[in-house]
C-alpha cells in the first residue's frame, strides 16, 4: 500500500476528532435537561434546529470551499468547532448558560461538520492514490466505529464523575488537536480548481446536485442514502424507546447492545477491501446496500429479557457490518465519479440534503408512532429501509458526462 506518512497524520487527527466526538454524543441535550432544566419539546427542537439552520447556511460553502486550497477550510472548520464547544464549559462555571447559546453552539458544529467533511473528501482524492482510495475510506470507517464503540461509555463516566461541561470540553479539544494534526501535513498541496467563468452564484451552489442528477449511478445512490438514513434516523429513537419503556431494559443493558454491535461496523470497514479485491468495487457496492437493510424490520418484533437483548445485539451486528462495507465503497465511488471540480459541491450538497431531510423523517416517525404504536412504526421503517434497496445503482454506470 502507498499510505504515506501525511495519510497517518490525518488518520490520526480523524481518530482524535472522532473520539472526541463519541465521547461528547448527546451532551449538548443532556446540559439542556440537566443545567437549563428544558422542556422535552426543547430538546428536540435543539437537534431540529441545529439540523435544518445549519443546513440553509451551509448552502453557499460547496463553491466556497471548491475553488479554494482544503487544509485551510479543514483547519477552519474545527478551531470553529473548538471555539462554540468550548463556551458551553465556561458559560456553566460562570453561570450564564441560555438555551439560545446551546442552539447556536449546535448550529455552529454542525455547519462546521458540513464544511470539514465537503473539503476533506476532495483533500483525501488528492492526497491518497486511486488503487488506495478505497483502503483508505475503509480505514477512516473502522475508527469511525471504534470511536463511536468506546466514545459514548467513556463519554457516560466522564459524566457521572465529573459533570457534562468536562465532557464537553474534552469534545471541544479534539477538534483543537484535530486541528494540529492537519496542520502537521507536510506533502503540498495540490492548486485548487479554478473558476473557468463567472457563472453566478446560485448556479454554482446548485451544480453539486445538478451534478448528482445528471449522472446515473450517483443519483441512485443519493436517493437510496437519503431514504436509507432518513429511516434509520427515524428508528433510532423509537428502538430507544421500545426496548427502554415498553421492554423495561434497563438503560446500562440499552447501551451495552449499542456498543457490542459497532463491533459489525468495524469488522465490516475491516473487510470491505477485501471484499472489494475478492468481487469488484460495484458488486460490493451494491450487495453490501442491500444487506445493510435488510434488519431493521425484524427489530420491531424483539421480546423482552435477555433474548430480546441478544437478538438486538445480533441484527445490529448484521446490519452495521453492512454499513461498515456499504459506507466507505459509496464514499470511494462518489470519489471516483465526480470530477475534481464539482467533487466539494456534491459531498456538501449531499450532507445539506440529509441534513435536511432527516429530521422530516424522524418528525414523520414519532407521528405514526403515536398514531399506530411503536412496533408498527419502528415496522415502517425497516420497509422502507429495505425498499430504498431498489434504488441502489445496480446498474453499473460510466463516470457522467460533465456538466
Amino acid at each position: 500500500m502507498a499510505l504515506g506518512s501525511d495519510f497517518r497524520r490525518l488518520w490520526t487527527a480523524y481518530g482524535i476528532s472522532e473520539l472526541g466526538t463519541g465521547i461528547g454524543f448527546g451532551a449538548l441535550p443532556l446540559v439542556a435537561v440537566l443545567v437549563l432544566e428544558v422542556s422535552e419539546l426543547q430538546v428536540s427542537l435543539l437537534a431540529a434546529l441545529a439540523g435544518v439552520a445549519a443546513a440553509a447556511l451551509a448552502l453557499p460553502a460547496g463553491p466556497w470551499i471548491e475553488f479554494r486550497h482544503k487544509r485551510p477550510v479543514m483547519i477552519g472548520a474545527d478551531l470553529a468547532r473548538f471555539a462554540a464547544l468550548i463556551t458551553v464549559p465556561l458559560a456553566i462555571a460562570a453561570g450564564m448558560l441560555t438555551y439560545a447559546q446551546l442552539c447556536a453552539v449546535a448550529i455552529v458544529q454542525s455547519v462546521a461538520a458540513i464544511v470539514f467533511a465537503s473539503a476533506s473528501g476532495s483533500h483525501l482524492k488528492a492526497l491518497v492514490g486511486p488503487a488506495d482510495r478505497a483502503t483508505a475510506n475503509s480505514r477512516f470507517e473502522a475508527t469511525f466505529w471504534t470511536a463511536y464503540s468506546a466514545g459514548p461509555a467513556l463519554g457516560g463516566a466522564l459524566t457521572s464523575w465529573f459533570g457534562a461541561a468536562v465532557t464537553i470540553a474534552v469534545d471541544a479539544v479534539s477538534f483543537l488537536l484535530s486541528a494540529l494534526g492537519v496542520r502537521s501535513l507536510r506533502s503540498p498541496e495540490p492548486d485548487p480548481p479554478q473558476r473557468v467563468a463567472a457563472t453566478g452564484r446560485w448556479r454554482e451552489i446548485a451544480d453539486g446536485w445538478r451534478y448528482i442528477a445528471g449522472h446515473r449511478g450517483l443519483r441512485a445512490l443519493f436517493l437510496n442514502q437519503q431514504i436509507f438514513a432518513g429511516a434509520m434516523m427515524a428508528a433510532s429513537p423509537l428502538l430507544a424507546v421500545l426496548m427502554l419503556r415498553d421492554l423495561g431494559f434497563p438503560p446500562w443493558q440499552y447501551g451495552i447492545g449499542w456498543g457490542a454491535s459497532c463491533l459489525g461496523g468495524i469488522l465490516g470497514a475491516l473487510a470491505m477491501r477485501p471484499l472489494t479485491d475478492r468481487f469488484g468495487a460495484h458488486r460490493v457496492l451494491v450487495w453490501s446496500g442491500l444487506f445493510r437493510a435488510l434488519w431493521l424490520a425484524p427489530l420491531a418484533f424483539i421480546p423482552a429479557g435477555t433474548p430480546g437483548l441478544v437478538l438486538m445485539i445480533a441484527l445490529e451486528v448484521f446490519a452495521l457490518f453492512g454499513s461498515g462495507v456499504s459506507n466507505p465503497s459509496v464514499a470511494t465511488y462518489r470519489m471516483t465519479e465526480t470530477d475534481d471540480r464539482h467533487l466539494s459541491r456534491v459531498i456538501a450538497c449531499w450532507q445539506i440534503s440529509s441534513r435536511t431531510t432527516q429530521p422530516v423523517f424522524i418528525a414523520l416517525g414519532g407521528a405514526l408512532a403515536a398514531a399506530t404504536s411503536v412496533r408498527t412504526a419502528l415496522l415502517v421503517c425497516g420497509l422502507g429501509v429495505l425498499a430504498s434497496s431498489a434504488l441502489l445503482p445496480w446498474r453499473e454506470s460510466v463516470t457522467a458526462s460533465r456538466i
